[in-house]
């Protein structure tokens, strides 16, 4: 899949990036959540260039683990 397929994969909305926070509000998806102890739970999302970078980390893992890589995960909770 090409860069543009795996961003199609994601639900954009206006935000604020998780490692680019002084780009400002910008098109943003979430990658995970955080649970702090005073706040329930909070979406952390990333912009495209981070959504990319952390679907090639997962790329690599699955690659080195062989397990079958499947993009558009990135925030998903797993049981």
């Amino acid at each position: 899949m090409d860069r543009e397929q795996i961003l199609n994969l994601y639900d954009w909305a206006e935000g604020r990036c998780f490692r680019h926070p002084s780009k400002g509000v910008v098109p943003t998806a979430v990658v995970g959540t955080v649970h702090p102890r005073s706040d329930g739970e909070r979406e952390v999302r990333g912009c495209a260039d981070c959504v990319i970078g952390l679907e090639d980390i997962r790329r690599e893992q699955a690659a080195r683990t062989g397990v079958e890589y499947k993009p558009g995960r990135l925030g998903e909770t797993t049981g």
